[in-house]
């Protein structure tokens, strides 16, 4: 299936792992899940870890993260009812962004069906304006650290 040159990164390239059920209305009339839904896996893996490790409130953070640059590489098909294992690694932390990057892989497969990365850039709820990373949020990115 992979049309790109990307190397693939096994699963020891990632630090964090979600479990994600695939859904009927994942795949599309080809029989695999769509591509766009790939970006759901890659966006639903961080903001879990985000959530869980406390440092996102939907309705009360200052600052949010705002995404404004996506890339996947797809290598194998995915489809219902598997199970996707969502990898999560951090490639780089700036001064008010952070560069995520996911493995998408099929349950115990050491290879991954997708790989690809966004980036956030956190800015303040009000006026969105870029926004200093909070301490809080730093600590909790650093066992991410690739």
């Amino acid at each position: 299936m992979s049309t790109t040159s990307a190397s693939a990164h096994g699963r020891d390239a990632y630090r964090h792992f979600l479990s994600i059920p695939t859904r009927w209305m994942d795949n599309d009339v080809y029989g695999h899940v769509n591509n766009v839904v790939y970006y759901s896996y890659f966006d639903t893996v961080v903001n879990e870890y985000l959530l869980r490790t406390g440092v996102l409130d939907f309705g009360a953070s200052e600052a949010i993260g705002l995404v404004v640059e996506t890339q996947c590489n797809y290598f194998k098909s995915l489809a219902f009812p598997e199970r996707v294992e969502a990898g999560l690694r951090v490639a780089r932390v700036g001064t008010s962004s952070v560069r995520y990057e996911i493995g998408l892989f099929r349950e115990k497969d050491p290879q991954p069906a997708a790989q690809g990365h966004f980036v956030h850039v956190y800015v303040d709820r009000a006026t969105r304006r870029p926004k200093p990373l909070s301490d809080a949020l730093r600590a909790v990115l650093t066992p991410l650290a690739a």
